[in-house]
């Protein structure tokens, strides 16, 4: 075979190659296009926690807060969510819900997560007791940073 028959073969491939790769590209932004400029919410996350688009993180400082800190991370390890859709209306109720059976203890509060203030709370929300000091100042803290959120945010939990 010529040399110029074996460049031309080689062109050719990489000339296929180029097309290939340009039209897996082009099928990619009309993906993109086709769902409406964003991408869908239910994307598999590698890294745990849930899958669903969230309008904003926090990282909660476990070294203020130790024992809640603690809490949240047990509790998102057991499968509870990293996530808190904010619903102040329903607060009372899932506080009711959650706590629901679980007896007082003297010189103990009753921490929930997810909290009472998150739609995921309520019914099956994880209890644990920590001290009033840690667990008012965390709530206080928490109250702090969502304060100006509107119900419906969706806030991802971070701690580290």
């Amino acid at each position: 075979m010529s040399k110029r028959r074996t460049r031309r073969k080689r062109k050719g491939k990489q000339g296929f190659k180029k097309q290939v790769l340009t039209l897996v590209a082009m099928l990619l932004v009309a993906l993109y296009a086709w769902a409406g400029g964003e991408w869908p919410e239910e994307i598999p996350n590698p890294f745990g926690g849930t899958n669903k688009s969230v309008d904003h993180t926090i990282t909660f400082p476990s070294e203020r807060y130790p024992e809640t800190a603690n809490h949240i991370k047990a509790a998102i390890k057991a499968g509870h969510s990293d996530v808190c859709t904010i619903d102040r209306n329903g607060a009372e109720g899932n506080r009711d819900l959650s706590l629901k059976g679980v007896p007082v203890k003297k010189g103990k509060d009753r921490d929930e997560w997810p909290m009472a203030m998150c739609a995921e709370g309520g019914t099956g929300a994880d209890i644990q007791y920590i001290t009033p000091k840690d667990n008012r100042g965390a709530g206080s803290w928490v109250g702090n940073q969502l304060s100006t959120y509107p119900d419906g945010t969706r806030v991802k939990f971070v701690v580290k």
